[in-house]
């Protein structure tokens, strides 16, 4: 990653490199105030932001620069990490322009190209980076209108054009593929860069790290010794203000679909040859295939649904409603390496307490000799990688009490980010995403054939839903782990989900 001080207007930073144009679509909205522009900032503070990359917002809002760049400070203001210094900010914002118009208009999209070029001063050469942060239901008239346009024809005499795509990545299968046949009429697959936050998070990309960087665990990351993996990212929060964009999607939309199974790829993969994008990819891609597929009735036994007490109450939300606030699963993957272990995922808004996890049960000894106490519950060594908040990486494992015979219990080895680490803050996962769009790093973000799979394997389940006669809706209370039949899934199989740590590594049951 190359590294720049950042510049002021008295001392303005001086590159040979082409001009990097950056254009938000959506420049107005929450995403772009609260996450992309904070982000761009806090590359910049850090020198990680070349000098010639002007960031240009698109927006239908009538706005003009000057008050596109004070809107744009709110948004700094009251974003983490960095402390907001308004000197810095001064510094920073002349690179910041506005440009109002309808993204379905040719006629507005062609005015935005005229200001583009402005921008670039008529550099040919410039690179541009187009950010879609807009709705799904103008995503084809908006790609259509920057093509007629010319805004992203990319030849030999042209910088590159890259386009970044936010979630969600179509409803289902048949609107995904269509989703990705809209973008390759106008955009190479190489060019795409499908944006999921959850994997420039620095815990979930330490998975890689854990996994293939320390030779102790790898030779037991497998069938013999995994009794059973977990996957758990639970929200403290409702669905608040976005409840009637929520009741229109759910949580497996919203996020099993996408997080939870990013997640379980990089859990499951097989080890790449090396970090460059195409051999990641392929190796989440392989794990996903060989998750064993769903029929609607396979799925609806393997499954459960529930909305937390007092959701259909929220304004927007159908009061009728079957969306699901809450789901758990059961999953297999028919390959070599985890043959018959189970993945137990689950997610839900208004949950005991906000909480992303990954558990590693790995198999009781083949013969117990030790005492068993039932006030410690069982000593199955588990593996717990925490990915938010208080990240870090706990080991459970048996140790003898002192002075009580051979008694023992389970005790923790804990490492945290912020114990090991500091003041070192951990970035936004935006930070990374956008560095990586701008280098070309392709990595960490979603292919299309990996989105397509993944619908292939919620598709059946939202499916079964869709009959709520038949497979009824349940209830839990806010601030719980769930509905009871989220246990039974796992006591059917003489499991139980694992214990959720909190920020001192104790333990919440």
């Amino acid at each position: 990653m190359t590294m720049y001080a950042p510049a002021s207007p008295e001392h303005p930073a001086a590159t040979d490199d082409p001009i990097t144009t950056i254009v938000i679509a959506g420049a107005t909205g929450d995403l772009a105030q609260r996450k992309l522009l904070p982000a761009l900032y806090h590359l910049w503070i850090k020198g990680r932001l070349a000098p010639n990359v002007p960031i240009v917002g698109f927006s239908r809002a009538k706005m003009s620069t000057d008050e596109f760049r004070e809107f744009m400070w709110r948004g700094i203001q009251e974003i983490g990490g960095i402390e907001p210094n308004r000197d810095q900010w001064e510094a920073f914002a002349p690179r910041l322009s506005y440009f109002g118009g309808d993204l379905g208009s040719t006629d507005d999209v062609g005015a935005l190209g005229k200001h583009l070029d402005e921008t670039e001063a008529g550099d040919p050469h410039a690179n541009r980076l187009f950010y879609l942060s807009i709705t799904p239901a103008i995503f084809e008239p908006a790609v259509s209108s920057l093509d007629a346009c010319g805004l992203v024809e990319e030849t030999p005499d042209t910088g590159w054009r890259r386009v970044v795509v936010e979630k969600p990545f179509g409803r289902d299968l048949a609107t995904a593929n269509a989703l990705n046949r809209t973008i390759h009429n106008v955009f190479r697959e190489e060019q795409v860069y499908r944006i999921d936050h959850y994997l420039g998070k620095e815990t979930v990309q330490n998975l890689l790290v854990l996994r293939f960087a320390n030779a102790i665990f790898e030779p037991i990351w497998n069938r013999n010794y995994v009794d059973n993996v977990q996957i758990t990212v639970a929200e403290s929060v409702d669905v608040g203000e976005r409840a009637g964009y929520y009741d229109q999607f759910g949580v497996v939309r919203d996020m099993i679909q996408n997080h939870l199974l990013q997640v379980l790829a990089l859990v499951t993969m097989e080890p790449p040859v090396t970090l460059e994008a195409d051999s990641l990819r392929n190796k989440k891609v392989e794990a996903l295939r060989a998750i064993r597929p769903w029929t609607a009735s396979e799925a609806a036994r393997n499954a459960v649904r529930a909305q937390y007490v007092g959701y259909r109450d929220a304004h927007g939300v159908d009061p009728h409603s079957a969306t699901p606030t809450y789901a758990a699963m059961r999953l297999y993957l028919d390959n070599w390496r985890w043959q018959g272990v189970p993945f137990y995922l689950r997610s839900g808004k208004a949950m005991a307490q906000k909480s992303s996890e990954i558990a590693i049960e790995f198999r009781a000894p083949p013969h117990r000799i030790f005492p068993a106490n039932p006030m410690w519950g069982p000593l199955a060594n588990i593996l717990t990688l925490r990915l938010q908040p208080d990240e870090g990486v706990h080991l459970r494992f048996a140790a003898k009490l002192p002075d009580q015979g051979m008694a023992v219990r389970p005790v923790d080895m804990d490492f945290y980010y912020g114990t090991e680490f500091g003041s070192e803050e951990l970035p936004e996962a935006y930070e990374r995403l956008l560095s990586d769009a701008l280098d070309g790093d392709a990595s960490l973000f979603i292919r299309s054939d990996h989105i397509e799979e993944a619908w292939k394997i919620v598709d059946p389940l939202l499916e079964a839903w869709e009959d709520s006669i038949s497979h009824p809706v349940q209830w839990y209370e806010p601030g719980s782990w769930g509905p009871e039949t989220a246990d039974a899934l796992l006591s059917q199989d003489g499991r139980a989900w694992a214990p959720v740590g909190d920020r001192h590594g104790r333990i919440n049951d």
